[in-house]
Parts: C-alpha cells; sequence; structure tokens
C-alpha cells in the first residue's frame, strides 16, 4: 500500500531529560524516526524538553518544542498547530503514556488528530497487565500465575494465594520503576506502597517469582498487511531478576538449542499478531535452563532500549522503518540499502552491551540489582566470537 496523502503535519512525542531508567536509546529511535517522516516528505512537529539531544536540533524536526511534556502543555500544542496525526511509540514509556491520556481525555478526537501505528486499543491491551493476561490465555501462551491489585490489602491477598517468592510489576511505568521482589508479607507492604505511587493508574501485578530462569528478547516488526518479522533476538548473561537494562546482553542468543530458539520465535510472532502491532515491538520471555517450559514476561508495544541495541547489532533501522509503517508503507515497500525490509536480518557476529552505573556520584543510593533499573548508560560491542566481543568492551 502506498504511503498516506492525506496526512501533511505529524506530531512526535519525545521521551523528555535523561534520567535514571531511561537513556538516550529513545533520542536515537526518536530522532531516526523523524528524519524518516520528512524524508517521506511530512512536516514534523516534535515535543521533547531535552535540550541536549540531537533530536531537539533544528534539523531533525521543522519545529521543536522545548515545553515541559504534560497533558496540558501537549494539549495547547496540538491546538495551534493543528497535527493531522501523532505517533505514540517512538518517545519510550513518556510519549507512549502521554499519548494514551490525550486519548482518553478527548483531546485527539476534538483536535481531528489520529493515532498512527498501532491502535490504542492494542497498546492498552499489551500495557494493562490485566488484559494482556487474558489474551495470553486465549491464544494459548503460557504466563505465570498472577494477580491484580489496587491496594496493599489486595496484594497481601495476592502474595497469600500465589505463595512467596512473589514479584510486583507496576503498570504503565518505565524501566520496572517502582517494582520488585518480595520474599514475604512484610517485603511486600514496603514495595506495594511504592509500586501504587508511581503506577499512574495504580494498578500492581502480583505474580510468582521464576528468579533463575533465562531471560530472553525478541525484537520483532508487523506492518498492517500482517507480514510479521524477527530482527534479533537477545540473550541476557543475568538471568531473570535482574532488569534488561542492568544485564550484559548478547545478541544473537549464545545458550538456546534450534527447538528453544525456534519456540520463542513462533511465539513473539504470534503475540504481535494477535496484538495487531504496527511497527516495532519487544517481546520477553523467561525460559526454564532445565526444561522447554518459558513464560512470557512482558510485550512493550513501542520502541523500546532493546530495539537501539537491536538495531545496532543487525544494522536493520527499526525507528525509521516503524515511522513508515505508521504512514501506511508495507515492508516490502520500503528499502534498506538494496534490500526489502521483509527479509530478516541474520548475524554472523557477536555483540555485547554493557551497563553502564552511576554508583560513583550516588554514593548512598542502593547499588543491588533487580527489577527497576538502575544503570544511565551502556557500551556496545562487536566480535566474532562473544570472547572478542566482551575482551573490546574490558581488554584488560
Amino acid at each position: 500500500m502506498p504511503k498516506r496523502t492525506d496526512l501533511k503535519k505529524i506530531m512526535v512525542i519525545g521521551s523528555g531529560p535523561i534520567v535514571i531508567g531511561q537513556a538516550a536509546e529513545f533520542d536515537y529511535a526518536g530522532t531516526q524516526a523523524c528524519l524518516a517522516l520528512k524524508e517521506e516528505g511530512y512536516e514534523v512537529v516534535l515535543v521533547n524538553s531535552n535540550p541536549a539531544t540531537i533530536m531537539t536540533d533544528t534539523a531533525i524536526a521543522d519545529k521543536v518544542y522545548m515545553e515541559p511534556l504534560t497533558l496540558d502543555y501537549l494539549a495547547k500544542i496540538i491546538r495551534r498547530e493543528h497535527p493531522d496525526a501523532l505517533i505514540p511509540g517512538l518517545g519510550g514509556q513518556t510519549g507512549l503514556n502521554l499519548a494514551m491520556q490525550l486519548e482518553k481525555s478527548g483531546t485527539l478526537e476534538k483536535c481531528g488528530v489520529e493515532l498512527l501505528g498501532t491502535s490504542s486499543a492494542s497498546i492498552e491491551m499489551a500495557e494493562d497487565r490485566e488484559l494482556f493476561k487474558e489474551l495470553c490465555e486465549r491464544i494459548g501462551e503460557p504466563v505465570l500465575p498472577s494477580v491484580i491489585a489496587h491496594s496493599i490489602e489486595e496484594g497481601v491477598e495476592a502474595g497469600k494465594k500465589i505463595g512467596y517468592p512473589v514479584v510486583l510489576r507496576p503498570a504503565f511505568t518505565l524501566g520496572g520503576t517502582g517494582g520488585g521482589f518480595a520474599d514475604n508479607e512484610e517485603e511486600l507492604r514496603e514495595t506495594m506502597k511504592n509500586a501504587l505511587e508511581l503506577s499512574p493508574v495504580h494498578q500492581v501485578l502480583v505474580e510468582k517469582s521464576i528468579k533463575g530462569y533465562k531471560e530472553i528478547e525478541y525484537e520483532v516488526m508487523r506492518d498492517a498487511n500482517d507480514t510479521a518479522i524477527t530482527i534479533c533476538n537477545m540473550e541476557n548473561i543475568d538471568p531473570v531478576g535482574i532488569h534488561t537494562g542492568d544485564s550484559i546482553v548478547i545478541a544473537p542468543s549464545q545458550t538456546l538449542t534450534n527447538k528453544e530458539y525456534q519456540l520463542l520465535r513462533d511465539s513473539a510472532l504470534k503475540i504481535i499478531r494477535a496484538l495487531k502491532i504496527e511497527g516495532g515491538c519487544n517481546v520477553q520471555f523467561a525460559l526454564d535452563p532445565l526444561s522447554f517450559q518459558y513464560f512470557l514476561i512482558e510485550v512493550n508495544p513501542r520502541v523500546s532500549r532493546s530495539s537501539a541495541l537491536a538495531s545496532k547489532a543487525s544494522g536493520y533501522p527499526i525507528a525509521r522503518v516503524s515511522a513508515k509503517i505508521s504512514v501506511g508503507l508495507h515492508l516490502d515497500e520500503i528499502p534498506i540499502a538494496n534490500t526489502p525490509a521483509s527479509f530478516e536480518p541474520t548475524l554472523d557476529y557477536v555483540v555485547t552491551k554493557m551497563p553502564r552505573f552511576p554508583f560513583d556520584k550516588f554514593a548512598d543510593a542502593n547499588n543491588h540489582l533487580s527489577t527497576q533499573m538502575k544503570a544511565t548508560g551502556e557500551v556496545m560491542s562487536v566480535g566474532r566470537t562473544l570472547e572478542e566481543s566482551i575482551e573490546a568492551i574490558h581488554p584488560y
């Protein structure tokens, strides 16, 4: 399908200032997407409150608003600029949450602004823990025993029902903010209080803990024609229990058998099709190292921090392709060098991502790694073997 000609001006929401748990990966994605939209002839309006990023450079977008990323300010900008459409999934969790708030408040409908790419219903289904669990059960994908809690007492009841240890996952948060493990009721009450405060919808998933399972991620892409491909699969050296942003990540995975690889790949493609996601998507699995038992941990219906790694590791520009899919193009119509974007990349080398921690600057901070991200950056290296790749980061 050719690109849409009824759209002239498109608004992109950035990820805001760099904070702990959100590094420059989203600026990389947003910059790529803005340039892709301009390449297709659209006028791009960017809202991002971060003067320290290349994304807010005047050459990247036609108009740049360096205003606070709040519902009120975005509504004012929409009324002033009258964009035809808004792309939600390029500013990380911040951009996604704001786009959903604009949709729910009725601002987009009142101003005649269309949400491009993945629909708000699909985003809601992937981000809302209860809806996601129901979907997985409906399509026969294994999810962990879990209970949704909206208060501390509900969380305590859930802990008793599931059995300790449990993991707490607040809905609509970035970098596992507010989440964590609880081995008893006292720890659960303490973590639950913080998790409820930090979830914008005051919803927390209390889930059975599977610490020690392998954590595997798949970066997948789908278009409106239902063509779906896997771009890259990544393996965390650290097991489930350490946030993927704090883990050493290897691409492609090194310890999966072909059966395990195909099993998880089929599952990732099945879930992206069931959610009807259009664009890039990150699917996280927990795999039992002693059997073929696996669980779906979560799906990010947006360009994530893993997308930046997968993009650089494979040479496949995920954010650029996602932006073009959102304006109506199909994967076989988007060229990457001399190849259509519908071809899956193949890696004949090993890429390692190592996190960078800020504990030298925050001497009093808790340096115990858990489900809440603490890294503020990362470094990537490439080698012919795993050893060569790791040695490129730590040569001594």
